[in-house]
């Protein structure tokens, strides 16, 4: 149990420097949305396109190798090895991918249909961003949360700032002469946007730089065979994961009318960020757990910490789903400014509950990560992403976004069922079934009904949550008490 409250006040910290953050971009939101900056929703829809790439080429630049870096460096006697293997690995093709990507930005350009401009920013932010992927790693293996914590919260209020200053300050500076009339230009909004993430994945490379001057630069090609192979699954899983999380706006854009196709996209991806509650427990809980997996995989008894895991999981996000499904429309004007983007409300609840089934995935995936069964995760993921393109190819042109919300949760609930059918036949965890059933199909019930049919009735949706509350703490009162104990 000393572990079990470890991992609790590990990933609370992990939990401050995702929540925390993200909960501070969440300004920007109400930034994007508002009248004076991208009060058109088309406008937000390009915005939202363009950060769909650049999830998906994160991944690719990471290529799995910061899932191998944890596996190996809990597994090999020598640390400083996998280390710095793993470090130079990424810097060679991160800067080679650079290099390459700014000779072709061009056709990258018309091959995408985004502007040469946008392409430019972002392959440099891609290149800053890669060149972290193993310091923060590295700080997490070690049990470094608070230094993690800091530099992540430095990245976002940066940003966050230079949106500030760029999109609502600058403009009324650059009235009077100087050096902002200078830098102010008319109609550059979304290109502000940009540099002011380039700024801040500048600063965190600064900031993580002693990193560099701290590691022995030596290559063991043996070695990096080794991490390769088992990386590359988990490339594989990554690139299905960003189809299913961010490629329906791209194939919103592909198959709606070009006349109202951004603006859905708009409508979608403003309206998608309210399930950000459900995706920042689920991601710092996941920061928490997966170096807990691996370096507790071989103490006594392991699988009964990871049943109580998921359990836990289970139970606090239920009470997540259900409270901010009956508070979605009391949260929605601070978060989304214009009206115009509320048409798209429609989907909180089932990209809500799709986080939700993600979550569940990544704490049930511990089975083939630390079985060295990453292939697993690929063919499952692969089967994700095609569950999610075929709907979207399929309904899009007659359902709009509301076929990509269906998607990914049918994707993601998908992923979380076979990822329990594999995991009880190679790596058996004795998960409390009933209990876990109970909670989940009592707060999806709930949220469903609160939502569809009792929607801004507010006595109803609040005596629901009350009672469901009530039923975890009686369940698990219990747990509770002995790792408050300990």
């Amino acid at each position: 149990m000393s572990g079990f409250k470890s991992l609790f006040k590990q990933t609370f910290i992990y939990g401050i420097a995702t929540v925390l953050p993200r909960m501070l971009s969440f300004l920007l939101v109400p930034l994007y949305t508002s009248e004076a900056v991208l009060a058109n929703p088309a406008e937000y829809g390009k915005v939202s396109v363009i950060f769909s790439y650049f999830v998906l080429f994160n991944v690719i630049l990471a290529y799995g190798m910061e899932t191998a870096f944890f596996r190996f460096f809990n597994k090999e006697d020598n640390k400083e090895n996998v280390v710095s293997t793993s470090t130079i690995s990424l810097m060679v093709s991160s800067f080679l991918f650079f290099l390459v990507a700014l000779l072709l930005q061009k056709q990258i350009s018309q091959l995408i249909d985004i502007d040469v401009k946008y392409v430019n920013l972002v392959i440099w932010i891609l290149l800053l961003d890669a060149l972290v992927i193993i310091p923060f790693a590295w700080l997490r293996a070690n049990a470094k949360p608070m230094k993690y914590a800091i530099i992540k919260i430095l990245n976002v209020v940066i940003n966050i700032s230079l949106n500030l200053f760029f999109l609502l300050v600058l403009k009324d500076l650059a009235q009077s002469d100087g050096i902002f009339n200078i830098i102010y230009k008319p109609n550059f909004e979304i290109s502000y946007i940009f540099i002011a993430n380039l700024v801040a994945s500048a600063v965190t490379l600064i900031a993580m730089l002693s990193f560099y001057t701290k590691i022995k630069f030596s290559f063991d090609k043996v070695l990096w065979k080794q991490m390769m192979r088992y990386a590359m699954p988990i490339l594989v899983a990554g690139i299905a994961f960003s189809i299913n999380e961010t490629f329906d706006r791209i194939l919103l854009k592909e198959l709606l009318p070009e006349d109202i196709a951004e603006s859905q996209i708009g409508m979608y991806s403003a309206c998608y960020k309210l399930a950000l509650f459900m995706t920042l427990f689920a991601t710092a809980y996941r920061l928490g757990i997966e170096p807990y997996f691996f370096s507790h995989a071989n103490t006594e008894n392991p699988q009964k910490n990871y049943a109580n895991i998921l359990e836990f999981f289970v139970a606090f996000g239920s009470i997540i789903l259900l409270a901010v499904v009956v508070f979605a429309d009391v949260i929605k004007p601070f978060i989304i400014r214009s009206e115009a983007y509320w048409e798209a409300m429609w989907i909180v609840p089932i990209i809500l509950l799709a986080n939700f089934c993600l979550g569940i995935y990544h704490n049930l995936s511990v089975w083939y990560k630390i079985t060295d069964r990453t292939k697993f995760g690929a063919y499952i993921s692969v089967v994700g992403a095609l569950v999610t393109l075929s709907i979207n190819f399929l309904f899009i042109k007659t359902y709009g976004y509301k076929a990509s919300a269906i998607a990914t949760l049918v994707a993601y609930a998908t992923m979380m069922l076979l990822s329990f059918y594999f995991g009880r036949k190679y790596y058996p965890i004795p998960y409390n079934l009933k209990k876990i059933g109970l909670y989940l199909f009592i707060s999806i019930a709930l949220s469903m009904l609160s939502f569809y049919q009792y929607r801004g009735q507010y006595l109803v949706g609040i005596t629901m949550l009350i009672v469901f509350l009530g039923l975890v703490m009686l369940l698990e009162k219990k747990q509770l008490k002995r790792v408050l104990k300990r």
